[in-house]
């Protein structure tokens, strides 16, 4: 995945770099002096082949690396999982460090010498990293591939559904599977043959696994697929099969609750780099560029995370005598209560910006108004908070609750629902101009400038929105169980 973002990196810094793979520029003699001109046809080609070669890139190392690195530790002892945890945080640390890199010196490169040079320092980059990974290759904890879990899960989901319409045979189905042992703490055990076999039989095939009554229990409809004979030979399912399948079901609803935290997210990038366009960005001599206002939230999360790993964690742990101090799903709770929290602080800071704006006699106008941008800071802090305990608590959870065999798949989810929340902040603002502009108004989102946007309804909105969603999140918290392995 490094050498496909690395190819994607060279196509795009080469591109930038010769004037000939590139769109004539605007308003040059060869364009009539006209405005910008798309790129099209082999340049178009090259252009997206590069940044879909980096974008496939980074989902399969932010996909992965996360799993891998966790899997070094030893989960059996409570160390290794303490150690697991800080893993977790300084993880997402060393994502704002590269962060703060990109919106700043990287930033800095790009408006001041040039697109060329901020692709050929990422790929410098990642030309380095390559080794460095390298280097420790002869002492990493490697784990098999056993095959696709997306197979997995397919074929669990197939052989349920096609068993459920299958007439029943007693003889043919695992009773063990389907109904509760008279004996809550009692094991049944699933061999090879799929047959049901005695819980307390002395030998058992060493391809057999243990599967508790209270797992079974649970999403029971895909029990079925375990079954003796199957309707055909490649839907032969074993009993962990469908357990671990279970697994990945359970923590789907947690997944979903985060995507509106990350369309919140989208906001960072979008309207508040457009409200602090307007303002005055001067800090002493230094102007400041919007784009590089991401810094705010880096830098608290920078900050943060050491702070809660060294003494929010611990602090917990003696106050509630557990080893985890405050648990995976408290820490996604506490993350998404401050996405509330941050929207109501961007719709009060936008109220002001537009007070200063009418004061000023500025309301029409794109220039920047007398209010410095650092009140856009208030609501950076919130959302950078909330990203950390997310982002962090969501990577462990899911890397905890998964079966080992789907724990890179697990991990992956945390970046779905980081893209799925930036699709629906897209789908979001659509509806809500499509709603609002009814009749002949104007769109919330629509207008000459910034200033005639009506953005702290829109966050407003965001804010219920984002309510509702914590609402959502508890009805699922307060009725999760986490896996007894763990």
């Amino acid at each position: 995945m490094s050498l496909q973002s690395l190819q994607g990196l060279v196509i795009l810094t080469v591109q930038a770099k010769l004037p000939a793979l590139k769109p004539p520029p605007c308003g040059s003699s060869s364009s009539g002096g006209g405005p910008c001109e798309e790129v099209q046809g082999g340049k178009a080609t090259m252009l997206f082949a590069g940044l879909y070669l980096v974008a496939l890139g980074v989902g399969g190392i932010k996909g992965s690396l996360p799993a891998h690195g966790a899997e070094q530790f030893d989960e059996s002892t409570p160390e290794g999982r303490k150690r697991r945890s800080t893993f977790f945080n300084y993880f997402v640390f060393c994502l704002s460090c590269g962060g703060l890199i990109a919106v700043t010196l990287v930033v800095w490169i790009e408006d001041n010498r040039g697109w060329q040079w901020g692709f050929g320092i990422s790929t410098l980059a990642i030309l380095l990293s390559i080794p460095v990974f390298l280097a420790g290759s002869s002492r990493y904890r490697n784990k098999i591939p056993s095959g696709s879990p997306l197979t997995t899960i397919l074929k669990v989901m197939v052989a349920a559904t096609v068993n459920s319409f299958q007439s029943r045979n007693p003889s043919n189905a695992i009773a063990s599977l389907t109904t509760s042992p008279s004996n809550p703490g009692q094991r049944a055990t699933v061999g090879p043959d799929y047959g049901t076999q005695a819980p307390n039989k002395k030998k058992e095939r060493a391809s057999s696994v243990s599967w508790e009554s209270a797992n079974s229990e649970s999403l029971r409809f895909l029990n079925r697929a375990v079954v003796e004979k199957p309707v055909h030979a490649s839907l032969l399912c074993e009993a962990q099969q469908v357990e671990d399948v279970k697994a990945v079901i359970k923590v789907l609803p947690i997944f979903a609750c985060t995507i509106m935290l990350n369309c919140c997210l989208a906001q960072l990038s979008t309207f508040s780099v457009q409200q602090a366009a307007t303002m005055d960005t001067k800090l002493g001599s230094l102007k400041v560029p919007p784009a590089s206002l991401p810094i705010f939230p880096i830098l608290f999360i920078m900050i943060l995370a050491p702070v809660y790993d060294h003494v929010i964690v611990p602090f917990a742990r003696r106050a509630t005598r557990s080893e985890t101090g405050v648990t995976h799903l408290q820490r996604i709770g506490v993350g998404l209560a401050l996405s509330i929290v941050s929207m109501a602080v961007a719709a009060l800071v936008e109220v002001k910006r537009k007070r200063v704006a009418t004061e000023s006699g500025m309301l029409d106008s794109a220039g920047p108004l007398p209010i410095t941008f650092f009140w856009i800071a208030f609501q950076y802090l919130f959302l950078g908070s909330a990203d950390l305990f997310t982002l962090a608590g969501l990577l462990e959870f899911f890397f905890s609750e998964a079966p080992s065999s789907m724990r890179s798949l697990a991990t992956a989810l945390s970046w779905a629902s980081l893209a799925m929340g930036y699709y629906l902040s897209s789908v979001i603002v659509s509806i809500v101009n499509g709603a609002t502009g009814m009749s002949g108004r104007r769109g919330w989102l629509s207008g000459p400038n910034l200033n005639s946007y009506h953005l702290d309804r829109f966050y407003w909105l965001m804010c219920v929105l984002s309510g509702l969603n914590f609402l959502h999140y508890l009805f699922w918290a307060t009725r999760y169980k986490y896996r007894s392995s763990n």
